[in-house]
């Protein structure tokens, strides 16, 4: 069976849709691409032991879903109870499969629980027990690709501390990183444990190169690792197991990072034949040895590693060769697949919660996993800093009573009349708004080490609110008439205080799809895509250098990572954060998990968001993004905590998208209040041309300013012509407009949806607005530059026209 689809950068090691699973054959990489069908767990039994599917995540992922998909396609069961016999005596079986995995072990006595819960439910039906084993499968593959992701920022910066301490605080700009076996994402969900580090690493700018081992008998290391550093173009060299210490004696490695297959109560650690070898070997070179894996692959009901089950296979790896026999016939062999790391070698545990880190010899799980903190050489097991703590409203008056510049914007009124209001309505961070009698306010933003709108099941990086508040900064600095002024940062509260837009400003989406129409918007949105983009760009940059440095340091890796996942990925897949209307739009998300050449338009894109450093960019820039005081005429940009440097087009894409969605929810609106909204649509396919036609002419008058001004300097610089400044806008247009159908897809059925839409209480008025905007979706990821090919030479007259005839 061919990959499912056509662009390599899509490749998966698990690809399931309700009623489907196809798993990698990770034997025939990187040679062949073969998915094979695992939609029983018999087959996934067998793929799981020989080696089709590996690495402790995605078997136990696998394995979860393909009970899934056996209870989706089967017959009617008779019973609540006969459903939870089947499950029971799958995951059962399965665990045979495997049985060093702890991963694999959880995932069996996890919906083992969750089948024995349902059943136990007063009148439940076979059918809800079903839907509930099926849908704890889904939140586990979810479960796994969030944890990687915390894995990867976590170990990237644990990295980079153990280096530091080993360079008299110092470390180098980039690091070399040996690793064995794969742990990427080929071997989990997504993104990888070990190999996630390496890969947040390189994302980040700090990874010199991945120095990968071979991995004998099964070769993963050569056949998959270097399979996945070439796949996505990250300095690497493959190396045999046996060099690993004479390499480290050349003073060539800094840092290594494995995996783990189960790890005990004291930390000592089982993982792929080699691993201990390894330990050994940069002990005694000083090279600071790190395991990465998820919470899940520890075990606390063993103390050490001397009771890790190891599991030994046939003879026939070591003695042949492709099927050859090397070896003397009538020689014997042992052929342990695992090995066991005792936790005195080991530097640290990385995982989604924290780093373990060792303290005289053991690195204590049970404190890391009950969110207590162990130390060596000072450094903080946890990554939530120390003096961090969660605040309320009552916290936030103090915290500001305390800080003395924040306490004199409050005037002279006494802390006891403050009034503090949150008032956060996004996903990501709580926000509060502090007032006092005769002052101006502050709003103080806090980020949490969570998903605000999931809970503590899905950690996030509190670094994400420094970025934030440096990016406020630098669109301060090129665009202060649009962008609020950061007045403090503080980076162990992980909290902001910025200026308050007090009432009359409200935020543009409630007043744009409630029928308001603001001359001065698109032309306030324009100036500021154009000035924060074009000033933070390579076309405005001293040097070349200078831009990279920039680039690196804004790369935001975890919130990247969160989008990629809900714009790029889960739409288009079976993911349990999806949501639409439904019964009405059930085919129409259906549709789009089977679109062969949309799954390739939004390949892509994703692309172009990953690869793409092209300026500075807000990264979340939707009409909530925005407030407005229609009085006084004025507009700011608020809240960009996914900042990065990324596609000019994604933000731009970002605002239109959500203009042509406001304009199709108007017929729903009108529909359900009555009003007439024709001014309003009318309004706001202006304000589509009015944002375009804004942005691309002011971004060439200060780049044709920009060039004016190296010419007067006499800089060594070709000159960019204006035939080249077209061809330009005309590619950075087809971008925006690609992303701008990315972005309507996802807010129909993916996990965040639009006010705009959402608010429209009857569901069949609702269902027939988003399917306006689905299909101009469609149409603009699977292909963008066709929306516009009988427009003029820079508008977007052509993307209008298609909006307008979608409502008929």
């Amino acid at each position: 069976m061919p990959a499912p689809t056509s662009d390599d950068s899509a490749l998966r090691a698990i690809v399931y849709s309700r009623g489907s699973l196809q798993l990698l054959d990770q034997r025939k990489l990187p040679h062949e691409t073969t998915y094979l069908p695992a939609n029983d767990h018999e087959t996934c039994w067998t793929l799981i032991k020989e080696m089709a599917v590996r690495g402790a995540p995605a078997i136990a992922v696998s394995a979860a879903l393909s009970v899934a998909v056996e209870l989706h396609n089967a017959a009617a069961f008779p019973t609540a109870a006969a459903v939870r016999d089947f499950v029971v005596a799958c995951m059962n079986h399965l665990y045979t499969s495997r049985p060093t995995a702890v991963n694999l072990g959880e995932a069996c006595t996890r919906l083992k629980g969750t089948v024995e819960s349902a059943a136990a439910v007063p009148g439940a039906t076979a059918e809800h027990v079903k839907e509930a084993v099926i849908a704890d499968a889904e939140a586990y593959q979810r479960e796994d690709l969030a944890s990687c992701l915390a894995i990867g920022e976590n170990g990237a910066k644990a990295l980079c501390d153990a280096v530091a301490s080993r360079n008299g605080g110092m470390c180098p700009t980039q690091i070399r990183v040996m690793t064995i076996c794969n742990t990427g994402a080929l071997a989990t969900a997504g993104h990888g444990t070990a190999l996630g580090v390496v890969r947040t690493l390189h994302a980040s700018g700090k990874l010199a190169k991945c120095v990968a081992l071979e991995t004998r008998p099964w070769l993963q290391g050569a056949r998959l690792t270097a399979f996945e550093l070439a796949h996505e173009g990250m300095p690497r060299t493959l190396i045999a197991d046996s060099a690993a210490a004479f390499l480290m004696a050349r003073g060539e490695v800094d840092a290594c990072v494995v995996g783990a297959d189960r790890i005990a109560q004291n930390g000592d650690t089982a993982n792929k034949i080699g691993t201990y070898a390894l330990a050994i070997a940069a002990k005694r070179h000083g090279v600071p040895f790190f395991v990465a894996a998820p919470t899940t692959t520890v075990d606390l009901n063993i103390a050490s590693g001397k009771e890790i089950e190891i599991e030994e296979r046939g003879s026939e790896e070591l003695t042949h060769v492709r099927g050859t026999m090397v070896a003397a016939s009538n020689v014997p062999t042992w052929n342990p697949v695992f090995d066991v790391t005792p936790s005195d070698l080991i530097e640290g545990i990385i995982t989604d919660r924290g780093v373990g880190w060792n303290n005289g010899g053991v690195v204590d799980m049970k404190s890391l996993l009950s969110g207590t903190t162990s130390e060596a050489a000072g450094t903080p097991a946890l990554v939530v800093p120390a003096g961090y703590r969660d605040l309320d409203e009552q916290g936030v008056k103090q915290y500001i009573a305390e800080h003395p510049r924040l306490a004199s914007l409050m005037g002279k009124a006494p802390v006891e009349s403050w009034t503090c209001h949150e008032v956060g309505d996004g996903n990501i961070n709580f926000v509060y708004i502090v007032e006092a009698p005769g002052s101006h306010g502050v709003v103080v933003k806090q980020a949490r080490p969570y998903v605000r709108c999931v809970g503590e099941s899905w950690p996030l990086t509190l670094n994400r609110m420094r970025r934030e508040a440096s990016a406020l900064r630098e669109e301060f600095a090129v665009c202060p008439e649009h962008t609020p002024e950061v007045y403090v940062y503080d980076e162990k509260m992980s909290v902001m205080a910025m200026q308050y837009l007090r009432p009359p400003h409200t935020i543009a989406r409630k007043l744009l799809y409630t029928g308001s129409t603001p001359d001065f918007f698109g032309p306030h949105v324009a100036e500021f895509l154009a000035k924060t983009i074009f000033m933070t760009s390579r076309l405005a940059s001293a040097n070349d250098e200078a831009f990279r440095k920039l680039a690196s340091e804004n790369a935001n890796t975890e919130m990247c990572a969160l989008t990629e996942q809900v714009i790029f990925t889960e739409p288009y897949i079976v993911a349990s954060n999806n949501r639409w209307t439904t019964p009405q739009l059930d085919a129409d998300a259906a549709e789009l998990r089977e679109d062969v050449a949309l799954h390739a338009g939004i390949a892509a894109l994703k692309r172009k968001f990953v690869e793409a450093n092209e300026a500075l960019l807000h990264g979340d820039l939707h009409t909530g993004s925005f407030m407005l005081d229609l009085e006084h005429q004025t507009t700011y940009a608020i809240d960009p905590e996914f900042a990065f440097y990324g596609p000019m087009g994604f933000d731009i894409g970002a605002v239109i998208s959500n203009l042509l969605i406001c304009f199709f929810s108007q017929d729903g609106w009108e529909q359900v209040t009555g009003e007439d909204r024709s001014k309003s649509r009318e309004f706001l396919l202006e304000a589509v041309k009015a944002v375009w036609d804004g942005f691309s002419s002011r971004f060439v008058e200060l780049w044709k300013q920009r060039e004016a001004e190296r010419k007067a300097a006499g800089e060594a610089h070709v000159p960019a012509s204006d035939a080249y400044m077209r061809k330009y806008m005309r590619e950075l247009r087809a971008d925006a407009l690609g992303f701008s159908g990315a972005k309507m897809v996802r807010r129909i059925v993916g996990i965040a949806h639009n006010a705009d839409l959402e608010e429209i209480q009857d569901a069949d008025a609702r269902a027939k607005c988003e399917r306006c905007v689905l299909a101009l979706g469609r149409r603009l990821v699977t292909n963008a530059r066709d929306v516009v090919a009988d427009d003029d030479e820079n508008g977007v007259d052509a993307l209008v026209a298609a909006a307008s005839a979608l409502r008929g």
